[in-house]
């Protein structure tokens, strides 16, 4: 168990692109999140739409929610992908 561990760190190391990946990955999520969280919190309605904002502000705040996730899994997919490709390159 220790070597299989090892075995990953090491392939980690050594990949800058699966290193890249996980870290656009991480980024790429808590900009999206922030950046949606930024514009829903500017979004007031006013006049006969004010009962509306209730209703809208947590959709939207699900689907930024989506998009980061949906952009966090795929850069997992693509580091897992160069993952493998490095690790019969090697060892």
């Amino acid at each position: 168990m220790k070597d299989y561990f090892t075995e990953i760190l090491y392939v980690i190391a050594l990949s800058k692109r699966t290193q890249a990946a996980l870290v656009l990955g991480v980024v790429f999520f808590l900009g999206i999140s922030l950046v949606g969280e930024f514009y829903v919190s500017r979004l007031h309605f006013s006049g006969p739409f004010f009962g509306l904002e209730q209703a809208v502000i947590p959709k939207l705040l699900r689907r930024y929610d989506k998009v980061a996730l949906i952009a966090l899994i795929s850069f997992w997919i693509l580091a897992f992908k160069c993952y493998k490709r490095d690790k019969r390159r090697f060892l």
